[in-house]
């Protein structure tokens, strides 16, 4: 499934939310890229518009188009490496809210299902237990609506599409999505509803563990919330012990 017509939105062209000289982190909007795809018509990206006042930006990871929220980058190489580095060893949190279709019956929960590439039907992704690979959510209800349910999530791993694909697997799509729901789930929204709207990292430089939260434009009760509604969590390992970048 290739990108049949990409018109990211222009307004605002880049939405900073935390600065130094070290890191910067923006709110990408829904239907913007975090990275230039392969065609020239795909060129304009968070990355491609932060880059033309930042020319040393890094991107440290990303977030599918769809998929608003929080991004974090490095102004530098040696931010570049530790960041990256904590991201391989999971030391970062993130929080998103997504609206799905329908009611979870369990107000809470994970989700343990392994993913893997759905190679015929790419980008999508799908469950497979053979060949899958680890892949773990939990979740929890925060608000319960006519037709719709907002859900808080927090992806212990961070495969593909994992939140998407884990919210169809319990019967719930996030409306909007135009690969995993269909019919009325998908027509209730024209755009995914899925925000990465916080997270947790250690700063580069200082060390210290550090949190950035961004409201959430389709659930404006959205609040900062990492360390105190998801239990059992484990806590952030301690950065200093790790191999130094």
């Amino acid at each position: 499934m290739a990108m049949t017509e990409y018109n990211p939105p222009r307004e605002p062209w880049v939405d900073i939310v935390f600065e130094d000289q070290h890191i910067l982190v923006a709110n990408k909007p829904s239907g913007l890229l975090s990275v230039p795809g392969r065609l020239a018509e795909h060129y304009d990206s968070i990355w491609s518009r932060l880059v033309e006042t930042y020319p040393d930006i890094q991107v440290v990871h990303r977030l599918d188009m769809d998929t608003s929220g929080l991004m974090l980058f490095a102004k530098h190489k040696e931010a570049e490496r530790s960041l990256k580095k904590q991201f391989q060893y999971r030391l970062t949190h993130k929080v998103y809210y997504a609206r799905v279709w329908g009611h979870p019956e369990q107000q809470s929960g994970q989700v343990d299902l392994p993913l893997i590439g759905d190679w015929p039907n790419r980008p999508k992704q799908k469950v497979c237990y053979q060949d899958g690979k680890p892949s773990q959510t939990l979740y929890q209800v925060v608000k319960q609506e006519e037709k719709t349910a907002i859900v808080r999530l927090l992806p212990i791993t961070g495969r593909s599409h994992q939140l998407r694909v884990h919210m169809q697997a319990l019967g719930h799509p996030i409306v909007g999505d135009e690969f995993y729901s269909e019919g009325e789930a998908f027509e209730f929204s024209e755009r995914l509803e899925l925000h990465a709207a916080e997270l947790s990292f250690y700063h580069p430089d200082s060390e210290l563990l550090q949190t950035i939260f961004v409201p959430c434009d389709f659930y404006l009760e959205a609040d900062s919330v990492i360390f105190n509604y998801f239990n059992p969590v484990k806590e952030l390992p301690d950065y200093k012990k790790l191999p130094r970048p």
